[in-house]
């Protein structure tokens, strides 16, 4: 093959290859929109499968192998998991510290409002909380209490109401109860 017919072959190749190359482009953007689409619309849940399916085509676009393109979505979509899952502790982990502190610093019988503010606005959270009883036992002091969490702002607001237990530690009142794996909690119980 000679310089020119090289030449030649290269100059007839690439109208093909800027069509190939837009066709992709369209592709890594319409996965792009629906994998932003599906996050926008279904919250902190899907974070994971979204980040794992837009690696996953990110590097098939890069590599011609099926098995690394399907290791890194996967390995993707667990990290992104966990790392999810370990925020979405530390904000829960948040309220019962703020609700235990409140329901160690009141008496029997009384109701304050409880209310955490995060820095990322994920899992703020307001309520009540009423004291029903203070028990002791060789170990620590304890109190049992109810509280409230509202799911708006507004005056007619939907309350639930969970009951809870907490124990005076060195450091102050912690959070002393196993809760059952309700919808507030996600599947992190």
């Amino acid at each position: 093959m000679t310089a020119r017919s090289h030449t030649a072959a290269l100059t007839a190749r690439r109208p093909r290859l800027a069509a190939w190359s837009g066709s992709r482009l369209r592709l890594v953007l319409a996965g792009a929109l629906c994998v932003g689409a599906s996050v926008l619309t279904s919250g902190c849940s899907s974070v994971g499968a979204a980040s794992g399916a837009a690696a996953g085509v990110a590097s098939g676009l890069v590599t011609s192998n099926p098995a690394i393109a399907i290791g890194v979505g996967i390995a993707v979509q667990a990290a992104t998991d966990e790392a999810v899952g370990h925020y979405m502790r530390v904000m829960h982990t948040d309220q019962q510290n703020m609700i235990a502190a409140l329901a160690g610093a009141m008496p029997v019988g009384e109701t304050r409002p409880w209310a955490v503010k995060h820095t990322l606005p994920i899992e703020n959270g307001h309520g009540q909380v009423r004291v029903t009883r203070a028990f002791g036992s060789a170990l620590a002091l304890c109190k049992e209490f109810v509280f409230s969490v509202q799911d708006g702002d507004g005056p007619t607001a939907h309350e639930d109401w969970y009951t809870a237990s907490a124990c005076q530690q060195e450091k102050g009142w912690k959070w002393a109860s196993a809760e059952p794996a309700v919808t507030r909690w996600g599947s992190l119980q």
